[in-house]
């Protein structure tokens, strides 16, 4: 799909630990020079601001983030979120906080507000250290931050997917 508009949107609270994993590879991203249309950001913990970016109606969006399902730290996970579940799941409570940051509500929020959300993909990694608000920690773990650069490549393979099958993107 040349000419695709694409979103990257790296999530996450740098005072958390292992909650920060989006926002580094977001960074990373976003010094990239990507074709027309693909955009890289960190949306850090602003869901007001991921929210209303849906709303641009994006033919694929590519969401960053720790996500905890029980594999080793490090691990990397490509989830396809099923919209039609959030949307229903989360369609009582609709609003969005401006400084906090819970995907599923925040892309239910903008599916309820007419986003049209085609192809979502979420690149996940499982989190060794969690901080909380009343223990905030700074810095990726170890085996985190090592899975920062393959998270990287796996955003650009499905950017490559996403913009035409068989197109190599070169970076």
């Amino acid at each position: 799909m040349r000419g695709a508009r694409i979103l990257i949107a790296g999530i996450g609270n740098i005072f958390y630990g292992d909650d920060a994993f989006g926002v580094e590879v977001a960074k990373r991203l976003s010094m990239r020079d990507w074709p027309a249309g693909v955009t890289a950001r960190d949306f850090g913990i602003r869901g007001m601001d991921l929210g209303y970016a849906l709303l641009e109606n994006y033919d694929a969006v590519i969401l960053i983030d720790a996500t905890r399902r029980a594999g080793a730290p490090g691990t990397l996970y490509i989830i396809e979120p099923n919209m039609d579940e959030l949307v229903s799941r989360n369609s009582q409570e609709l609003l969005v906080e401006t400084h906090s940051m819970i995907p599923e509500k925040v892309l239910g929020w903008a599916q309820a507000m007419g986003a049209r959300l085609p192809n979502v993909r979420v690149v996940g990694c499982e989190p060794a250290t969690l901080g909380s608000e009343d223990d905030m920690l700074m810095g990726l773990s170890e085996p985190v931050q090592a899975a920062v650069d393959e998270a990287v490549r796996i955003v650009e393979q499905l950017v490559d997917e996403i913009l035409e099958p068989g197109y190599k993107l070169v970076m």
